[in-house]
């Protein structure tokens, strides 16, 4: 992993997690492609995520291309920025 921008919305998480299971939802409903990463699996996204957040492990983390986030999102914040 790199932490170049990535080519695609990209969805930092764990399986577990309940606002990952309500955002990843959100995102199939509408159709958005993005690449899931569980942070609990690659050591390189956890390490990230927690750059990312001055040394928390919030999830989820989206980022998106342009290097805009959004960490924990209500579906109201997240659907704000998908139509912006």
């Amino acid at each position: 992993m790199t932490d170049s921008a990535p080519e695609q919305l990209t969805v930092y998480g764990a399986d577990w997690c309940p606002d990952v299971k309500r955002s990843r939802a959100l995102l199939d409903r509408e159709g958005i492609g993005y690449r899931y990463v569980d942070v609990e699996q690659d050591e390189q996204a956890e390490a990230l995520v927690r750059r990312l957040q001055d040394g928390e492990r919030r999830i989820p983390t989206l980022v998106w291309p342009d290097g805009t986030q959004l960490v924990e999102p209500s579906d109201e914040e997240l659907t704000a920025h998908l139509e912006r």
